[in-house]
Order: C-alpha cells, then sequence, then structure tokens
C-alpha cells in the first residue's frame, strides 16, 4: 500500500521539521512521500523531494490538513494512506509505516490508527493522548472512537466516502467530527501503542484560543453529528465536567463566551448519525454522550 505523510507548519520549528522529515525517510519498505503544507507562513528549508504548499493565510489545523490531503490529488487518491504528523514530533521507529501497511491491509474495516504520543526524554504518554475513558494504561492497545489528530494515519478511501476535516473548527474536536462520520459510514478505528510519535509534554491550554474554541467546537459537534435527542445531554454533560474542573474566571469566561458562540454561528452541513452508530460508540466504551 503507497503511505504518504501531511505536515503543517507555522515556520516557527525549523530544526523539529527537519527532524520529523527525516524520521519520515528512515522508514522500512518502499519511501513515503511527504507534503509540507506553510500554514500562513513560508515553509523553511526542507530535503530534496518534499512537496511544500504555502498558504497566504493560516486555514487552522483542519483547513491546513485538508490542503495537505488534496495535495495528493482529489481525497489523497493518489495513495492509500496518509500519516498526519505534528511538526514537533518524530517517529520513534523505523517499522511505522510498515505497521500502518500490514493494519490496513490486514483489516478492510479498519479505517483510521491513532499512534501513541510519548515524551522524548521520559517515555511518559499523557492521559489525554490515549483516545479512550480507560486511559490508565497507554501501553494496551484496543479499539476506540476517536483519534489524535496530529499523530494518526488514515486509509484515503475514508477521505472519498465521507469527507475530510471540518474547516471551520479551525483548532479543537475536528477529528472526533471526522471519526463520528467514519464510524457512521462503518469504518472502524484503532488506537496502537506500537506505533509512537515522541512530542514534548505540552498543555492544549496554553493556545490562547483553547477555551473558546473547545467549548463553540464542542455545540458544532453535536449539531452537526448527533441525533436531536441527545445534543442537550452531551452537551450538558460537558458543561457539568467543565465546571467541576473548576476552571479560573477568565478561563470559564472564554469557555461560556464559546458555548454561546456554537449556538448562534453556522456549524456547517447537519448529518446526525444512525441510531446503530450510537449503539457503536456505547459497545466501543463511549457513547455520545460523554
Amino acid at each position: 500500500m503507497k503511505v504518504g505523510a501531511v505536515i503543517i507548519t507555522m515556520g516557527n520549528r525549523p530544526e523539529e521539521l527537519r527532524a520529523l522529515i527525516d524520521s519520515v525517510a528512515k522508514q522500512d519498505g518502499d519511501p513515503v512521500e511527504v507534503v509540507v503544507v506553510g500554514n500562513g507562513s513560508p515553509v523553511p528549508d526542507v530535503p530534496d523531494g518534499v512537496r511544500t504548499v504555502e498558504l497566504p493565510e493560516n486555514l487552522g489545523i483542519p483547513g491546513g490538513r485538508n490542503v495537505g490531503i488534496e495535495a495528493f490529488g482529489p481525497s489523497g487518491r493518489q495513495v492509500d494512506i496518509l500519516l498526519f504528523l505534528d511538526d514537533d514530533g518524530l517517529l520513534a521507529r523505523h517499522d511505522t509505516a510498515e505497521l500502518c501497511r500490514e493494519a490496513f491491509a490486514a483489516d478492510p474495516e479498519l479505517g483510521i490508527v491513532s499512534f501513541r504520543i510519548a515524551d522524548p526524554d521520559t517515555g511518559e504518554t499523557q492521559r489525554r493522548h490515549v483516545p479512550r475513558l480507560r486511559a490508565s494504561d497507554p501501553m494496551r492497545s484496543s479499539r476506540v472512537t476517536t483519534f489524535l489528530g496530529g499523530a494518526n494515519a488514515v486509509r484515503t478511501r475514508v477521505f472519498a466516502e465521507v469527507g475530510g476535516l471540518p474547516d471551520e473548527f479551525f483548532y479543537a474536536h475536528e477529528e472526533t467530527d471526522l471519526a463520528w462520520r467514519a464510524l457512521d459510514a462503518g469504518w472502524m478505528i484503532d488506537y496502537r501503542s506500537d506505533m509512537v510519535l515522541h512530542h514534548p509534554t505540552t498543555a492544549p491550554s496554553r493556545h490562547a484560543v483553547y477555551h473558546r474554541m473547545v467549548a463553540r467546537n464542542r455545540v458544532w459537534l453535536a449539531r452537526r453529528n448527533l441525533p436531536a435527542p441527545l445534543v442537550p445531554v452531551y452537551l450538558g454533560v460537558w458543561m457539568l465536567l467543565t465546571l467541576l474542573r473548576r476552571p479560573s474566571r477568565p478561563a470559564l469566561r472564554a469557555w461560556f463566551g464559546g458555548f454561546r458562540e456554537g449556538w448562534t454561528t453556522a456549524c456547517g452541513p447537519r448529518r446526525p448519525m444512525r441510531w446503530r452508530t450510537v449503539w457503536r460508540l456505547t459497545r466501543l466504551g463511549r457513547p455520545p454522550v460523554i
């Protein structure tokens, strides 16, 4: 199976980007073709053979990745599998691309694989990087209901069937939106602990827009994808969880501003998942109310 890789960059991590590209070049098997998207910035120097696309403005994470997908033809059809990798990450092993080929070839229903993210110095995997509720053992691989945006592999037939990432989200929850659409179309998602991306430990709240966009996009996610009776349940649960986490007053103010924005602005097309998909998510351990 032919493998490509999409990396988006703001141009501010040239050394990390070069190291990541080198780790992709060292993958076993056939070479992985790489496209680097400069998301509103010039692309730093990259090795010969690496394709680049420079966007005049920052389209956000999903918008930038969608441009990278289309660089491989409509819905990425020039390759069978696309890797999506954060520009400050590093593939820890040389066999990751081969493991992806084997996984997708062995399971025709497999649409997305989520990698394990580990700190390069400590080896720690943060709980938030294990895409399931039972996250205490990051070394356990399993079927899951979402995936990690900067460390994953997607069968390009998924994009052809359900579309790409939601451009309007800009940042936060775009992976779950795609995951739910893929699951509704019959695809499965795996978390694989043996496919590792080294990435420094960070907190998502380091982004200034974090609290507003997390809340806004949570509402958009529900409005776009959930059956009508589940929308208030899902959002009510998340509001309760947010309050229990006792965020600071400014963070809470931003969160409620985003929550309100999610109801008052256009969220894109509504395609509610089927009730049998709700049951599938429940059987996989994460009913779409949490």
